[in-house]
């Protein structure tokens, strides 16, 4: 996946990335680049496997490697492994700060989490990709959670069935592992298993 501008990068994928991307993707939503409304041709197989695993890669904001351990551990799970992989992706402690509404993008969520915004069960964690189990609890830290940067975001947070929002102690609890219906991903996993089964 590419570094750079997140539009440019949102507009190429297809997807939108941020708010801001929203906003530009709606006036402009072919890719970049001066052919980017020109009549595409056929797309290969691997072209569309490829596309969707850097979809999934960006809306996590993951490495390559990352998505790649993420998947191996998916194999060795029982059951569908495209669904066993978005689960393993949701747990990621920032996608939870994520969907609990503590801040409005994934690249926040991490730099939340890296700079010490955020504990889990009580204790400080400033690891984005920690994986989180049912009952843990993730909160704002004591010197965080009046942010403006947490606390705008929070007033019109809806999270997920699976994670239970304490507004007033700026706090969420995973009360289970998501079905594939509950993560909201634009994603054709099924090609994502695809290109890494090659």
């Amino acid at each position: 996946m590419k570094r750079g501008p997140k539009v440019k990068i949102a507009r190429a994928l297809g997807i939108a990335l941020t708010p801001k991307a929203a906003r530009i993707m709606e006036r402009r939503p072919n890719p970049p680049g001066q052919h980017g409304a020109a009549t595409r041709r056929k797309v290969s197989d691997y072209k569309k496997q490829l596309l969707e695993k850097q979809r999934l890669r960006a809306q996590y904001n993951i490495s390559e490697r990352q998505l790649q351990n993420a998947f191996t551990h998916a194999t060795r799970q029982s059951g569908n492994t495209g669904v066993r992989l978005l689960q393993l992706l949701e747990m990621r402690l920032d996608a939870v700060v994520l969907r609990a509404g503590f801040v409005r993008t994934i690249y926040a969520a991490r730099q939340a989490v890296g700079h010490g915004h955020v504990v889990v069960n009580g204790r400080k964690v400033d690891r984005p990709g920690r994986i989180l189990q049912p009952g843990d609890t993730v909160a704002l830290s004591s010197r965080s959670r009046d942010l403006p940067m947490f606390t705008v975001p929070l007033e019109n947070s809806r999270p997920g069935a699976h994670l239970d929002l304490d507004r007033e102690k700026r706090s969420v609890r995973v009360r289970e592992v998501p079905e594939r219906e509950q993560i909201p991903v634009q994603c054709e996993v099924s090609l994502v298993v695809e290109y890494y089964s090659r």
